[in-house]
């Protein structure tokens, strides 16, 4: 039985709660251990996409895409996802040179400290920006579900990031205890360019129940993230032209 149909089937005969509490009481995480023994699952990855886009792509069941207009869920755990290529990046799996996923060290060629590293200036890269991409890294808990989606947050969407991250933390409350609206609008940088831009909403508190259910789900995605090499820093987008400005896709390669 899959998960889903299994959380199904209690909330059905009254045994689950409803909202994210609804995987709590279960030995599903347990179960899941067991079936993955030896192995690793990477998450999902959802990307921003280019050009003013509004919409996401999810991997559907299969081979399949779906497209919605809007993520709903919880922000688990975030953190930096710097990435230093020396040479201009055309695709492929090559990792950066160097990368960091706390934005203090960072791993490879230069390495050492992040907020003292030339290429991690403005005006190191092209125009104004920075040679070294600063995304930010969210993991997200959708309603019914045991793995997290990741975000990966380009530059022009950082701001946006951190001033409802801002306006939480007023609120004492923490990301991992709310549940976050995550939409696109499209939005122009100062060279009239046109690139899409993350837009978070708050939607409710998680109830104690809640809380409580996702707090094994929250250490595993904090254990995963701990243990992330630089590979994962490397940007997923074949033959890419970055603005040096958002650090937005803006135009294919030929």
């Amino acid at each position: 039985m899959k998960k889903n149909e299994k959380i199904a089937e209690q909330k059905d005969n009254g045994i689950a709660e409803s909202g994210y509490a609804a995987i709590g009481g279960q030995d599903l995480l347990t179960e899941m251990q067991e079936e993955l023994a030896g192995i690793t699952l990477v998450p999902d990855r959802i990307k921003i996409p280019a050009g003013g886009g509004t919409a996401f792509e999810l991997q559907g069941e299969g081979d399949e895409t779906e497209i919605v207009k809007e993520i709903v869920g919880v922000i688990l755990y975030h953190h930096p996802a710097y990435a230093l290529y020396h040479d201009r990046y055309n695709g492929g799996n090559n990792p950066p040179d160097c990368g960091s996923y706390d934005g203090e060290m960072g791993i490879g060629d230069p390495g050492g400290e992040c907020a003292t590293c030339p290429y991690n200036q403005f005006g190191s890269g092209e125009g104004a920006g920075k040679r070294c991409k600063n995304r930010r890294q969210l993991y997200v808990l959708q309603e019914g579900e045991l793995f997290p989606v990741v975000f990966s947050l380009p530059v022009g969407s950082l701001q946006p990031f951190i001033r409802y991250l801002k306006i939480q933390l007023t609120k004492g409350r923490r990301l991992s205890q709310v549940v976050t609206r995550i939409s696109l609008k499209k939005a122009t940088n100062s060279g009239g360019v046109a690139y899409s831009q993350a837009v978070f909403t708050y939607d409710r508190l998680l109830s104690p129940a809640e809380r409580k259910a996702i707090e094994p789900i929250l250490a595993q995605v904090k254990e995963y993230a701990g243990n992330l090499s630089i590979d994962v820093m490397r940007d997923d987008d074949e033959k890419v032209c970055v603005d040096a400005e958002t650090g937005e896709i803006i135009v294919p390669l030929t």
